[in-house]
């Protein structure tokens, strides 16, 4: 068997405390053969990182065939005031690393058949997009990614785009069109 070294710090104000189970039962801890850091519940990484959740309070008009920034003026979260749900309606985390954007856009084109996409956009262009068709004057269609944001100056956005005959809109309500984003893993 390998001996085990634990190792206090120099200035003695750390305590590393390794306590057996409550039980009789042994428990086993294997650590990987490699360098790194332990995670644990306490840890501040990604799984304290920002987070947001923003619908809208009501229907949103917009111009057919037009891209759109969706105005997700309802926070339902928003643990690090990192989301502006008032003037530009976007997501500028202050934690590097790698976020997982989501939304889904709701329309309704006064029944008519239309076409509809979602895209994200990041400091102001496109990244990625998605759609569909829909015969029934309403559909919704969504889009999740993941994406890579600086912590300074890099922001998401959420888009739409509908195309139809008849005054189209983003439907709002708070299971309707969302816009979602967070800190899966740091830079």
């Amino acid at each position: 068997m390998s001996a085990i070294s634990i190792q206090g710090n120099a200035g003695g104000t750390g305590t590393l405390t390794v306590a057996a189970p409550s039980t009789n039962t042994n428990r086993t801890l294997t650590l990987p053969d490699n360098t790194g850091t332990l995670l644990s519940t306490g840890s501040t990484f990604a799984g304290t990182g920002p987070a947001f959740s923003a619908t809208m309070s009501g229907n949103q008009s917009v111009t057919t065939a037009t891209f759109t920034k969706v105005q997700a003026n309802t926070e339902e979260f928003d643990t690090n005031s990192n989301y502006d749900n008032t003037t530009n309606y976007r997501f500028t985390p202050l934690i590097a690393g790698y976020y997982i954007v989501n939304g889904v856009i709701a329309s309704s084109s006064g029944g008519t058949q239309s076409s509809q996409l979602i895209a994200i956009y990041k400091n102001g262009s496109e990244v990625k997009r998605s759609g569909g068709d829909y015969s029934s004057g309403q559909g919704s269609v969504g889009i999740s990614l993941i994406i890579s944001l600086n912590g300074t100056t890099d922001y998401v956005e959420l888009y739409g785009l509908v195309t139809s005959a008849s005054s189209p809109v983003f439907v709002g309500g708070s299971t309707r069109t969302t816009f979602q984003a967070f800190l899966a893993r740091s830079a």
